[in-house]
């Protein structure tokens, strides 16, 4: 009996808490960011300028230099503005399904590293899918939409929400539908197919390949639960996995390499793209490979700011994810000291992808924040994509200069090595050892990295 009291106190205070982030994270403040028109702008790997530009009201001004980054101008602010908000955007929801094993439908206050980690896998695979050049074509349908419209009706959610946790059987809230579309030609109609399905592999349900749901039973092989925090290092781990055991065909030619002790082993990395496609099919694989990394100690060493500059001017980079202590954020471009990012904490609806022409509006972010290089947590997993062989062996010669030329006296953030590295077993471990993520020595390595690692409000 009195086991059974307990399991009651602990979901009725689940639920309060619950309830109590709903309300938090459904505000979303008028905050204005604001941009220089006198020095360029970078968005994972594009650069854009503004200086014949008037001010752009939603994204305000601009301040940056491109830290010695020689790339051709990419557009204007229109352009960026079309770029930034047809990137993938996941943050918190709530009211989903009830996520096995607890009595959570909603991840606010405890879910925004797993949030900035399905971005980062995102814009993975929008570059494998879709491409860099791609750009939504409704983007600029969102240029009336204020910070406000995501939370029209928060007033009347403050109250129901309370209510609605304290019942146990929910309905999900789900987003009205879009209105019609245009006619699309057969290029757009099928990039469109992908964007979807891109989103919806992200959805808020347990079929879901890289849902909230399935990360979570993975993560739960290293020991987190839902409601844990979790660090950019366990995330990287995390979103291997799931690509490992992601079974859509569509998804079989991409795989994802992460980093051991600050170093990516190139035959290891090649060993994975090349291994077979399918059953046996022979082919090569597209890699993202995630290298999680400390920028410096205690706090953020400001001599790394130009070799972060330099990743997130690549655009084989998918983003940066890290931030704050406690809070995690998808970094993505920057102008002059200041990181360009999208932010996790904002509680919006749960949204039904399995329906056809659910809506995409609350996937897409309208407005860019920034973040000075300085007030960033050290720990952080950068990540980057590389379709074949030849362009792995071209980006580890790039951004092996650029560690090389930032590093200068001080030990480098990582590096690359020929080779296997000796007690590697990710790629060689069978995938039928479902009962362990981690291997011991990765286990322990993990271990220096949750200690200190955010996983974040």
């Amino acid at each position: 009996m009195e086991a059974t009291g307990t399991d009651e106190v602990e979901k009725i205070k689940s639920k309060f808490m619950s309830a109590w982030h709903n309300m938090k994270y459904s505000w979303v403040l008028k905050t204005k960011t604001y941009f220089s028109r006198n020095s360029p702008v970078f968005l994972l790997g594009k650069c854009y300028h503004f200086k014949t530009e008037g001010e752009y009201r939603a994204l305000h001004s601009f301040q940056s230099s491109s830290a010695g980054i020689s790339t051709e101008i990419s557009g204007n602010v229109e352009e960026f503005r079309k770029d930034f908000i047809s990137r993938i955007w996941l943050t918190y929801r709530e009211e989903f399904p009830q996520i096995k094993g607890s009595a959570l439908t909603t991840d606010c206050g405890w879910g925004c590293t797993l949030r900035t980690g399905q971005m980062l896998l995102a814009q993975g695979l929008m570059l494998h899918f879709l491409g860099r050049a791609w750009v939504w074509p409704e983007a600029l349908d969102m240029d009336s939409c204020d910070s406000e419209s995501w939370t029209s009706s928060t007033v009347r959610k403050l109250t129901a929400s309370l209510e609605a946790s304290l019942t146990a059987d929910r309905d999900p809230k789900v987003l009205a539908r879009p209105p019609a579309r245009r006619d699309w030609d057969v290029t757009e109609r099928r990039n469109e197919v992908y964007h979807r399905k891109i989103i919806s592999w992200f959805g808020d349900s347990p079929l879901a390949a890289f849902g909230l749901h399935q990360l979570i039973e993975y993560g739960k092989k290293s020991g987190k639960m839902a409601g844990d925090w979790y660090g950019p290092a366990v995330v990287a781990h995390i979103l291997r996995k799931a690509v490992e055991e992601a079974r859509d065909p569509e998804l079989q030619g991409v795989t994802v390499y992460v980093a051991q002790d600050c170093t990516v082993y190139s035959s290891d990395v090649i060993d994975r793209q090349c291994s077979f496609v399918d059953s046996g099919k022979a082919g090569t694989k597209a890699v993202i490979i995630l290298v999680p990394v400390r920028l410096g100690g205690e706090r953020t060493n400001t001599d790394y700011l130009e070799f972060v500059k330099g990743i997130l001017s690549l655009e084989y980079c998918v983003g940066i994810i890290g931030g704050k202590p406690k809070q995690s954020y998808y970094f993505a471009g920057f102008q002059d000291d200041s990181l360009i990012y999208m932010d996790p904490h904002y509680c919006q609806s749960f949204v039904d992808v399995s329906i056809k022409d659910f809506p995409l509006e609350s996937f897409h972010c309208p407005s860019p924040k920034k973040m000075s290089f300085k007030k960033m947590d050290p720990s952080c997993t950068i990540g980057f994509y590389c379709r074949t062989v030849q362009d792995f062996e071209k980006a580890s010669e790039e951004i092996t200069k650029m560690l090389k030329s930032s590093s200068k006296e001080k030990y480098p953030l990582f590096t690359f090595v020929k080779g296997h590295s000796r007690d590697y077993d990710f790629a060689s471990s069978p995938l039928h050892e479902e009962n362990d993520l981690f291997s011991e020595d990765e286990k322990k390595r993990l271990k220096r990295f949750s200690a200190e690692e955010f996983v974040l409000l």
